[in-house]
């Protein structure tokens, strides 16, 4: 590689790199609205399934399985904040990388 296309790669990661902490936020609040919302339908869920004389025992997971969607949509969420936050380490390292070839390039 040549070093300017070296420096042209670590000009462009770096770019996309400042971006990532605006979209890593996106994803964490996003994240958050869904443990909310499964949250509080699942607080409700429970409350309407002891209002119907449903067996205490049985309560917690009947109101789990009916509020199913909300716990798929908050598990989503908190996978896409995790892949955000590992694509942003990934684009870190591979910057460190290309700072080295860059470096082992110049000096020789």
């Amino acid at each position: 590689m040549e070093t300017q296309s070296i420096a042209q790669e670590i000009h462009d990661s770096a770019k996309r790199l400042a971006k990532g902490p605006a979209e890593l936020f996106v994803l964490a609040r996003k994240a958050a609205e869904a443990e909310r919302t499964y949250r509080r339908e699942l607080s409700l869920e429970i409350m309407k399934l002891r209002l119907e004389g449903l067996p205490a025992t049985l309560i917690g997971d009947l109101a789990r399985g009916n509020c199913s969607d909300r716990k798929w949509a908050r598990d989503l969420a908190e996978a896409e904040w995790t892949a955000g936050r590992d694509g942003l380490k990934a684009l870190q390292s591979q910057i460190s990388a290309l700072q080295t070839i860059y470096r082992h390039q110049t000096e020789v």
